[in-house]
């Protein structure tokens, strides 16, 4: 028990000392860094409808809010751009389309 405890002061003292930060470490999306949204908004709500249909060029996502309110979304992409954090009004119905053969859907959040 002893050799345990003196191990685990040694190596949060080297931790320390490298700068390392008390907070766990998150891995980034494949994508690249995390964005502002990513780290706020979760997983869009069952509401926010999102069908993904791939095409030989990309793909889009068919977005419907039908939620009781008018709600922020974002769609998050690996290996392309993400797209722009969007307002949709309760009914809202539209396409975010993604060019090039390397974007894939990841997820829809909210932000």
């Amino acid at each position: 028990m002893r050799i345990r405890q003196t191990l685990v002061g040694a190596l949060a003292g080297t931790a320390v000392a490298l700068g390392a930060a008390a907070v766990p470490a998150q891995a980034a999306p494949t994508g690249g860094a995390a964005t502002a949204s990513q780290a706020a908004g979760g997983t869009a709500p069952a509401c926010i409808k999102r069908p993904v249909d791939y095409t030989s060029q990309g793909f889009w996502v068919r977005l419907e809010n039908t939620c009781p309110k008018t709600m922020r979304v974002q769609v998050l992409v690996t290996g392309a751009p993400n797209s722009p954090c969007m307002t949709m009004g309760k009914g809202d119905t539209g396409p975010w389309y993604s060019y090039g053969a390397n974007g894939r859907y990841l997820r829809t959040v909210v932000c």
